[in-house]
């Protein structure tokens, strides 16, 4: 099928960056993302590029060059539905939050939508291409939707998961390691190949099921997240016996085996992808009674989640085993540098916790507001929203925040952190002045020559 335009149902993470790049190396080929969210839409409007709704290194130059051209940003759905020949889905798939699964398992009903939307409105023939992360066979229940709908309309469904790490993700757009596309027709999978053909080796195209695709996806996250899991399990281990964990991750990274690649100790990983990914394997495990592979891949987040709590045990027991009243000022509230995405940022729950000890909490982050903020620790519902607006503070300077604090906590290894005049912010803390390094981006030497009382993962 001859590809001409190309509609992409959610302007969030995954489809702004990808449709953004596809654009620009198909400039004969309209792309047009839509969202049901006017609100967002308009942001991706925006005539100051600066102000996109997601912040992405280079995102904003790639957008200012095709925005208008053949990139477009709408609520008109169906109208785009129905001009398309090829349909990208990039929904949320959030963990559900009710009913069976509750905790674990994947809330498909946007997709659904996406999928009966679709249906109701198309009147020529579309390739249909999952780009959300979802539980393998959820290809078989779009197929379902879409081929009863009583019409002549054929559908081919393609799974086309993403591989981006937020921060990177228009380098990993533009220079991928491999595109991941599984389908039943061959004709539609070249379709898809052909448009990313445009700018990546043929050799770093994989055709697939459709089933190995999507489960590909959770497992390449599930490994990864492993990886972080295992090495804060050392880190623990290293502040038991004075070995220090960078050197350990640096010994076992030179082994061309494991390599370096996500061995960084720190207060635990965050983002929307891991956690909810190695979750949804569970489910899925356990849904086919694999309860040891269940029990394997849950160990991750357990340990994840221990992280993060025996970081702020720490704290608390450092600063006498009482914050109650005191300022902690936290560096960093994204879940990793160069991104905005909060989504399950160690910081919230670190925070959560040390609010929970009558703790002031003062928030510093380049890129995340102080309405984010808010709205993720309110979503915990853990204390009223007036509690929350009470407790945390949220500041604009990053020597402001840190004022008559009495400990630091770096919660995102964001690299201006490191640059900043910390004989500055030592001399205006209350002493003894305390900093708990959650990324370990500070030199401990440095540090407590200054006359820090440093505290960091694994060492």
């Amino acid at each position: 099928m001859k590809i001409t335009n190309i509609c992409c149902i959610g302007a969030g993470y995954v489809g702004g960056p990808t449709m953004a790049v596809i654009a620009k190396k198909n400039p004969h080929i309209k792309v047009t993302i839509v969202d049901i969210n006017a609100e967002r839409i308009a942001a991706w409007n925006n005539k100051d590029v600066s102000k996109l709704p997601i912040y992405e290194p280079g995102l904003a130059e790639i957008v200012e060059e095709t925005r208008g051209k053949n990139l477009f940003f709408s609520t008109e759905i169906d109208k785009t539905i129905a001009a398309s020949e090829m349909i990208f889905i990039s929904v949320n798939t959030p963990t559900k939050t009710y009913g069976k699964g509750k905790g674990m398992a994947a809330d498909l009903k946007y997709v659904e939508l996406c999928a009966r939307n679709i249906a109701e409105v198309a009147t020529t023939d579309k390739i249909v291409v999952e780009k959300s992360t979802l539980p393998v066979r959820t290809a078989q229940a779009i197929k379902s939707i879409l081929h009863n709908t009583g019409s002549n309309v054929k559908f081919d469904i393609l799974s086309n998961p993403e591989f981006l790490a937020e921060g990177t993700a228009v380098q990993d757009l533009l220079s991928p390691d491999r595109v991941l596309i599984g389908g039943e027709s061959e004709d539609a999978i070249e379709s898809l190949a052909a448009i990313y053909g445009s700018w990546v080796p043929q050799e770093r195209i994989l055709r697939t099921n459709v089933w190995s695709s999507e489960l590909s996806k959770l497992t390449a996250n599930a490994f990864l997240a492993q990886r972080i899991s295992s090495i804060n399990a050392i880190s623990e281990l290293c502040e038991h016996t004075e070995a220090n964990v960078n050197e350990v991750a640096k010994a076992i990274g030179m082994d061309s085996r494991i390599g370096p690649k996500f061995l960084n100790a720190s207060i635990g990983f965050g983002g929307s992808c891991f956690q909810k990914d190695i979750l949804n394997l569970v489910y899925i495990a356990r849904s086919y009674n694999l309860n040891a592979v269940a029990d394997y891949w849950e160990q991750v987040i357990i340990l994840n989640d221990h992280q993060k709590r025996r970081f702020s045990d720490n704290l608390i027991s450092t600063l006498y085993n009482t914050v109650s009243g005191k300022k902690i000022a936290m560096l960093g509230w994204a879940f990793k540098k160069d991104t905005n995405d909060t989504r399950e940022s160690a910081a919230i729950y670190v925070a959560d916790h040390l609010l929970n000890e009558q703790a002031n909490i003062a928030v510093y982050d380049p890129k995340v507001n102080s309405e984010k903020v808010q709205a993720d620790l309110n979503y915990l519902n853990t204390r009223s929203n007036e509690e929350n607006k009470d407790l945390v503070k949220y500041y604009d300077d990053p020597y402001e925040v840190s004022k008559d604090a009495h400990a630091i906590a770096i919660m995102t290894e964001w690299d201006e952190f490191k640059t900043y005049d910390w004989q500055r912010i030592y001399e205006q803390m209350k002493k003894p002045a305390f900093i708990f390094d959650g990324r370990n981006i500070l030199n401990k030497k440095e540090m407590t020559k200054i006359g820090f009382e440093y505290s960091s993962i694994g060492q």
